[in-house]
C-alpha cells in the first residue's frame, strides 16, 4: 500500500486529546476576540476541524495581522521566513 502524504500525517499525538479533555470545546474559545498587533499562541483544538492551521504551527507564537470573516490572519516566523497563517479563534490562545 502506498504511503499517505496528507496534511495530518505524523500528527497522531499532536492532533489527539487526552481522555479527560474529550468532548465539545467551551463556547468561550469560539467567541474570544483578539486585537490587531497582539501576540497569540497557536494551540490546535483537534475536535474542531474548520479553520485549523497546519500542524507544523502547533505551539508557536504569532502576531495578529487582521481578521478575515471569523478567522484571524497571523504572522508566524518559520526559520528565517515570515509566513501568513489563517486560523479560527478556537485554535488560538492569548499570550500572557
Amino acid at each position: 500500500m502506498a504511503k499517505s502524504h496528507g496534511i495530518h500525517r505524523k500528527s497522531r499525538d499532536k492532533l489527539s486529546k487526552s481522555v479527560r479533555a474529550r468532548g465539545i470545546s467551551p463556547v468561550i474559545r469560539a467567541i474570544q476576540d483578539f486585537e490587531v498587533g497582539s501576540r497569540v499562541h497557536i494551540i490546535i483544538d483537534p475536535s474542531i476541524h474548520k479553520g485549523m492551521p497546519h500542524p507544523r504551527y502547533h505551539g508557536t507564537t504569532a502576531k495578529v495581522l487582521g481578521k478575515r470573516g471569523r478567522a484571524y490572519l497571523l504572522d508566524v516566523t518559520d526559520g528565517n521566513a515570515s509566513k501568513t497563517v489563517i486560523a479560527f479563534p478556537e485554535h488560538l490562545m492569548a499570550q500572557k
